[in-house]
């Protein structure tokens, strides 16, 4: 049967496609397409949880519009769902001189990015918030809160289910061809057709996207994320989440504490070039992901200028007395007993031949298939607003 379109990824930013898809066009006939045996399995299930309020992004970028516009959505469907969350607030905390300029850019972004109620912060007033965190100056932001993603995205497919949607697992898109007025994707199961395909692949967004568009300007470098666990005796020493004051050059945020809706706390994530697109461990390995990140141009270029800052992560990445380190700085009282070893997950950072890693969401489409090549944090928060803008590119008679 030939579908209206067909999604390759049942991640939350194809997932949230597909509901846009079916609330612009309820009978429209929808299937997505997952290689794995269920939905959330990367990206999705491996965040941190935290719904962002808009504050880093640069006014007018994608990340900036959508994830406002993608918050109140998320807010909006998980209250109609029954969905836990809570808005509990963060603080951004400067810990040096030096962080003070960035730290003033951030507030007047955030409250150019429409944030109400920001509140700079002395060093006496961070105390207020957070105790025993140690800081110059700071920013607290109320909109910031926490939730299980992976929820999330198993309501947005009991939505797509529900409404005459299909999912299959374990089913990978080998190729693609368009064609005049469908598209024909072949997978490891069988062939579909459909008048449309989007493809949100996620780690491999670049090898799907390269079925399509010979010389493509980007590939996806994989960075994992690797998290501590406080123990639970000293989660105490944090209210709810703190983060430093981020480097601008590059589209990480700091290692920093997140408390989870589960109540747990974590610390972290270090961002650490991965040698395996999925390798969540530190002995992952696979020779044809680290050649085709060591052979394109943009990594070479990266790898060039930043050399003393990958180093640095990799160290952490090694040593829990590093990684403890970077986390003193915020939290002086923090101890490497005071931690357990936690999960890790692996960002897919679009680089393009220049040596660019790429801000903001990127999507490129030709006549009959959207790819969506680049949707790092703030993907989750802003699932619905980016799917919202998907689906409206799609056309049908």
């Amino acid at each position: 049967m030939p579908y209206d379109v067909v999604i390759v990824g049942a991640g939350i930013v194809g997932l949230a496609t597909g509901v846009n898809l079916i609330e612009q066009n309820p009978k429209i006939k929808i299937l997505i397409l997952e290689k794995e045996n269920r939905v959330a399995a990367h990206q999705t299930g491996h965040n941190s949880g935290v719904i962002h309020s808009g504050i880093y992004y640069k006014p007018g970028s994608l990340k900036a519009t959508n994830c406002r516009r993608g918050y109140e959505k998320l807010l909006a469907f998980c209250n109609q769902n029954e969905i836990e969350y809570d808005i509990c607030g963060k603080v951004i905390v400067a810990t040096e001189e030096k962080e003070l300029p960035y730290l003033k850019t951030l507030y007047e972004r955030g409250l150019e990015n429409g944030l109400t109620n920001l509140k700079l912060l002395n060093e006496n007033e961070i105390k207020e918030y957070e105790p025993h965190v140690n800081g110059i100056k700071g920013i607290h932001v109320p909109q910031t809160g926490i939730i299980d993603f992976k929820k999330v995205a198993e309501k947005y497919a009991d939505f797509i289910r529900q409404n005459g949607g299909e999912i299959l697992f374990n089913t990978q898109a080998k190729a693609c061809t368009e064609k005049t007025d469908e598209v024909e994707i072949i997978t490891n199961n069988k062939v579909y057709t459909s008048k449309y395909l989007i493809t949100c692949a996620g780690l491999h967004s670049d090898r799907v996207a390269k079925k399509t568009v010979p010389g493509l300007s980007v590939r996806i470098i994989p960075f994992r994320g690797e998290y501590y666990e406080i123990k639970p005796e000293k989660r105490n020493l944090i209210n709810n989440l703190v983060y430093p004051v981020p480097d601008p050059n590059f589209p990480f945020l700091g290692v920093h504490f997140t408390r989870m809706i589960d109540g747990k706390v974590e610390a972290g994530p270090n961002a650490v070039l991965a040698f395996k697109r999925e390798g969540y461990r530190k002995t992952d390995f696979s020779w044809s992901d680290t050649v085709e990140t060591f052979t394109w141009p943009g990594f070479l270029k990266v790898a060039k200028k930043y050399w003393r800052t990958g180093f640095g992560e990799f160290r952490r990445s090694f040593s829990k007395k590093a990684f403890v380190k970077a986390l003193q700085r915020l939290l002086p009282e923090i101890t490497e007993d005071d931690l357990a070893q936690g999960g890790a997950g692996v960002r897919a950072q679009a680089c393009d031949r220049t040596g660019g890693l790429l801000d903001d969401f990127y999507i490129e489409r030709n006549k009959r298939i959207i790819h969506v090549l680049n949707a790092p944090s703030p993907a989750a928060t802003a699932s619905l607003a980016i799917g919202e803008t998907i689906a409206k590119q799609v056309e049908l008679s």
